[in-house]
């Protein structure tokens, strides 16, 4: 048996396509039953809703708005507001609203406070119960709709920014329709997107990966290079650039799930924990100064994998894979997110060092290099 085992983690239902929206009003007709949706205030705002919303309000109970990533607190909130009342759950937005619902949805199924289950910090494991979900996702990168964890953010009490995981967490159905994507702010499109290529480069670099999740993170980095240069042109090839990217962002959660991730997750979730900037910026800003750090490594195995990885994406480019790559990827941003921005203390990285971590990559990289990936992200004051 191989020494890396993979199991794949994916939706029981996935339907893909432009207007893949339309099935949702079918599929909750098809089996009536306490309905609760999560969203975001873009969503009520945007057209689909406005096609879409007085059916739908048929078909469900009520809405809770999601506009960050969820806490603790409010998840225990929504729960012991819809408790005993609530049979199936509809999530459609970004990121942050899908891991709200898929908290919520675990968290009505179980007896405690959410944080007693949160990894880092609870103290007791969650199991295998959940309502059943539709995830909609409005952006195309966190691929929350087909992982099995939820995201869950606590700034204010106990400072940590963990997860509520299990298979069963993974949306039963999960529709993937890119015309969602119309409209959405450049610095949207390209933070999402972003977080995509890390969630599948750090995948596809896992010392847990084999060729199963290297060649299906491959396959969503390729799908990434079609639609990067091209993700807010108001045309077809825009279209087609929405869609792949929504593909790309669904292999990420296919493969993150699978193989896990590395280094700059390391350091985004701690960073997360103290401060609410949005998250694949923060995994775009880490990923540059990471390259840089990659171009350098004696370590084999990545030196292989970032050599396949060079033929496969930019076969013609003399360059070191992970200099090219960092090249490649900031002279065809739509908008240039890692310029300016916010900036951190020095107590702030100290903070961040000591909590952060390499997760599943092939080096374990110390406090000096971790300090010098996060200070070439940021301005440090």
């Amino acid at each position: 048996m191989s020494e890396n085992l993979i199991e794949l983690y994916s939706n029981q239902q996935t339907l893909f396509g432009r207007g893949s929206i339309d099935r949702l009003l079918p599929l909750l007709a098809a089996h009536p039953q306490p309905t609760l949706l999560f969203c975001g205030r873009s969503f009520l705002n945007g057209p689909a809703w406005q096609r879409l919303g007085a059916a739908l309000n048929d078909q469900i109970l009520g809405y809770e708005i999601v506009s960050h990533e969820a806490s603790p607190d409010e998840i225990d909130a929504w729960v012991n507001r819809w408790r005993g009342h609530v049979d199936r759950v509809v999530a459609i937005g970004g990121g942050s609203v899908l891991d709200a619902a898929k908290a919520f949805s675990a968290m009505m199924q179980h007896p405690l406070n959410t944080a007693r289950y949160l990894e880092k910090v609870g103290d007791t494991p969650v199991q295998a119960i959940t309502l059943p979900l539709i995830a909609i996702p409005t952006t195309a990168g966190t691929g929350s709709e087909a992982t099995q964890n939820a995201v869950v953010t606590d700034q204010q009490h106990i400072q940590v920014k963990a997860s509520l995981r299990h298979p069963v967490f993974v949306p039963q159905v999960a529709i993937l329709d890119a015309d969602l994507l119309k409209g959405t702010p450049d610095s949207v499109l390209a933070t999402c997107a972003i977080d995509a290529f890390t969630h599948l480069f750090e995948a596809y670099l896992s010392r847990k990966g084999n060729l199963f999740t290297q060649q299906t993170a491959l396959n969503g980095l390729r799908l990434f290079f079609q639609a990067w240069p091209n993700l807010n042109r108001d045309d077809a090839q825009g279209d087609e650039a929405r869609e792949a990217m929504m593909m790309a962002s669904w292999l990420g959660g296919v493969c993150l799930s699978s193989a896990g991730l590395g280094v700059i997750h390391g350091i985004a979730g701690e960073l997360g924990a103290i401060k609410p900037f949005h998250h694949g910026e923060v995994c775009g800003r880490l990923l540059f100064p990471f390259l840089d750090v990659l171009a350098e490594t004696e370590h084999a195995e990545q030196q292989r994998l970032m050599t396949q990885l060079g033929q496969a994406l930019l076969p013609d480019d003399p360059a070191p894979t992970a200099l090219a790559l960092k090249a490649w990827l900031q002279q065809h941003a739509i908008v240039p997110f890692w310029q300016d921005g916010p900036t951190l203390s020095a107590t702030d990285v100290d903070w961040i060092v000591a909590r952060a971590n390499s997760k599943n990559g092939w080096v374990s990289y110390d406090a000096p290099t971790l300090t010098e990936m996060i200070t070439a992200a940021w301005h440090v004051a």
